[in-house]
C-alpha cells in the first residue's frame, strides 16, 4: 500500500536510521530518494512549527506522505538554550557545538537538561498528525561514549544512567525524545491508515 511509504524530510543519516528502526512496518525513504533536494528554511519559533514546515514542503514537492522532525537540547542553566538552534548553536559542526556547550556550562552546578523532539506527518490529501517526545538528563562535564551523534556524548540519560553515546541504538531508541515522539505518532495513526 502506497501510504505505508513515508518520505523522511531529513538529510541527517543518523535521524533517518533511527526513524527506520522505530517505524517498523513502514518503508521510510529519504527525501533524496523521493527526489527532494531543497533545504527548507526553519523559520518557526517552535520545534513543531519547524517540523511542519519541512513535512509540508516535502509532501508538496513529492506528492507522498512526508515525515519531518525538529529536535534539540534544552539546558535549564542556559535558559533553554540551545533549543531550536541546537544544530547551528556554534555556527560550526557537532563537535564545535559540544565544545561551545561545555564552555557555556563551565562552573554551572545546575546541569539539568532535556531533549525535545516534535514530529509531523503530512499526507498528500491534507491530513496532518504530530507528536512531541521528551527525555530528561544532565549535561556531563566531558564527553563519554562513541555512539550516537550531536550532543549524545554530553547527555547523561536519567532513564539509562549513561550517556546516549554509551548506549546501544536499541537502548537509546527506547527512551529517546525521537523514539517517544514517533511512538506517540504511531499511536495517533492507529485506525487512521
Amino acid at each position: 500500500m502506497e501510504e505505508k511509504v513515508i518520505v523522511a524530510a531529513t538529510g541527517n543519516e543518523h535521524k533517518l536510521k533511527e526513524m527506520r528502526e522505530i517505524l517498523k512496518g513502514y518503508t521510510v525513504i529519504s527525501a533524496k530518494e523521493a527526489g527532494f533536494f531543497e533545504e527548507v528554511e526553519e523559520t518557526g519559533s517552535t520545534f513543531l512549527e519547524n517540523a511542519f514546515l519541512k513535512a509540508r514542503a516535502v509532501v508538496k514537492k513529492t506528492g507522498r506522505a512526508a515525515l519531518a522532525d525538529d529536535s534539540g537540547l534544552n539546558v535549564d542553566a542556559l535558559g533553554g538554550e540551545p533549543g531550536i538552534y541546537s544544530a547551528r548553536y556554534s555556527g560550526g559542526d557537532s563537535a564545535e557545538n559540544r565544545k561551545l556547550l561545555l564552555k557555556n556550562m563551565k562552573g554551572k552546578t545546575d546541569r539539568r537538561a532535556s531533549f525535545t523532539c516534535a514530529v509531523a506527518l503530512v499526507f498528500p490529501d491534507g491530513r496532518e498528525y504530530s507528536a512531541i517526545g521528551k527525555t530528561y538528563g544532565t549535561i556531563l562535564e566531558e564527553e563519554r561514549g562513541e555512539n550516537g551523534f550531536g550532543y549524545d556524548s554530553l547527555f547523561l540519560s536519567e532513564d539509562l544512567k549513561k550517556s546516549f553515546a554509551e548506549a546501544s541504538d536499541e537502548e537509546k531508541n527506547s527512551v529517546s525524545h525521537r523514539g517517544r515522539a514517533l511512538a506517540g505518532l504511531l499511536d495517533s495513526l492507529k485506525g487512521a491508515l
